[in-house]
């Protein structure tokens, strides 16, 4: 029997249990070797605009466990769930997975997605105890590279610069929305969203390349440099975003902006770099192949139905 009491949280987080939520998840990243929380749910702790809802379990006033479930989409409700690793097999899980379907299902027809990070084999137990089979796979993907210069040309007429903050927030967003249209996370990134990415420690400018052909905006490849002991003993560099205005595809800017993705990384002495791209996207797969990448890792989404998304993307840790 579980003596596991449920809080459901509607809005922001304190910032009290906001630190408990973090420190709990990173109790969980050591003991299983990936974050159990991506970027997103941990940027929308205390963010007063995002329409989630936060799931706590406690026992004897202790945080056990938490999940967190966007609520925005009245087809999909999707979330990520982590338990602590010293309070788990008793009932904090299914706890929270049970008030996770609760909230969903408050909208008739709606359906439960819950992401598992790192695809492990514990969380695949967990959802086919659960009658959740996986509905979507997210692949990460990692290069080895050294300082040689990719050079990649631009076409003609296109010329590259950097991302200039409280000038290019509402033209980048506008493409990007185009360019993943088709994407449930990445193609509703709101200002709010822009805005918080700005603010964290590791945004920079310098990293964020836009293509433009008679100043309109045709596409832009975002970095990133993740810590050490994030991805490793060593700073590690991803190619954060890369999107491409729809009318400007075939040519060849994709490729174009991931080079120049990979070149100031390089410039920065990142020798290893990420990025993640749907399992079922097998162009883009095909295309960072070629560029060196290599299968590393999968998240996995399990759900409550089988529909699968054309989801493909490279898009955020």
């Amino acid at each position: 029997m579980s003596d596991v009491q449920i809080e459901v949280v509607s809005g922001p987080l304190d910032g009290a249990t906001a630190d408990d939520v973090r420190l709990l998840a990173g109790r969980a990243a050591q003991e299983d070797g990936t974050a159990p929380l991506s970027e997103q749910p941990l940027l929308w702790l205390q963010d007063d605009e995002a329409r989630v809802s936060h799931v706590l379990a406690r026992r004897e006033d202790a945080l056990v466990g938490y999940a967190q479930l966007d609520l925005s989409l009245t087809a999909t409700a999707r979330g990520e769930l982590v338990v602590d690793p010293a309070h788990r097999r008793h009932g904090a899980g299914t706890a929270l997975l049970d008030a996770a379907r609760s909230l969903a299902h408050a909208v008739p027809d709606r359906v439960l997605h819950v992401w598992s990070h790192g695809d492990l084999p514990a969380a695949r137990a967990f959802a086919d105890a659960a009658g959740m089979p996986a509905v979507r796979e997210l692949w990460q993907m990692r290069l080895e590279q050294d300082d040689t210069p990719r050079d990649v040309p631009l076409p003609a007429g296109v010329t590259m610069r950097t991302f200039v903050p409280g000038q290019d927030e509402e033209a980048w967003r506008r493409v990007n929305s185009r360019a993943f249209a088709y994407h449930p996370e990445q193609g509703r990134m709101t200002k709010a969203d822009l805005r918080a990415r700005e603010s964290e420690d590791w945004f920079d400018p310098d990293g964020f390349l836009l293509v433009e052909r008679d100043g309109q905006l045709l596409g832009s490849v975002w970095t990133k440099v993740h810590a050490a002991g994030e991805h490793g003993p060593a700073p590690v560099g991803e190619i954060y975003v890369v999107g491409v205005d729809p009318d400007a595809q075939g040519l060849g800017l994709g490729r174009a902006l991931t080079a120049a993705g990979l070149d100031h990384l390089a410039a920065r002495g990142l020798r290893t770099v990420i990025l993640y791209t749907g399992a079922e996207n097998e162009v883009a797969i095909r295309t960072y192949r070629r560029a060196g990448f290599a299968h590393a890792s999968s998240d996995v989404m399990f759900g409550s139905d089988t529909r699968r998304s054309p989801i493909g993307a490279t898009m955020a840790s």
